[in-house]
């Protein structure tokens, strides 16, 4: 199948998992499985309630993250990837790959840039 550039919808793709703490909130489940919102708090060093409550609905409205509310006293609530979510799993692999090559490509450049330019 061609692509054609104006049909590209990698843009929508990013408006879903783009955010400062939604790739860590996935990876999170991915590895967990199953997380309760302060398990997900602690586990994420900086990230306010609010932050991570906004972050988790709008995966849940994008039906990449499940909330499961169990009725009872004091309130339970777990945070699961839904079936259709584990279809980004791979894709949040292939960017953390490409980083990280990403990252070392620019140590490297630096590096020979710094080489390059002292002498």
């Amino acid at each position: 199948m061609e692509k054609q550039a104006r049909d590209c919808q990698v843009d929508e793709a990013l408006e879903i998992i783009v955010g400062k703490w939604k790739p860590i909130i996935l990876l999170l489940l991915f590895e967990n499985k199953v997380m309760r919102f302060n398990e997900l708090k602690r586990a994420i060093p900086g990230i306010t309630q609010k932050m991570l409550t906004t972050q988790l609905r709008e995966l849940e409205e994008e039906d990449i993250v499940n909330r499961e509310v169990y009725a009872q006293v004091p309130p339970k609530v777990e945070y699961s990837i839904t079936a259709y979510g584990k279809s980004i799993e791979p894709v949040l692999e292939a960017m953390h790959e490409w980083s990280t090559l990403h990252l070392e490509h620019k140590k490297n450049k630096d590096t020979k840039y710094i080489t390059t330019h002292t002498r």
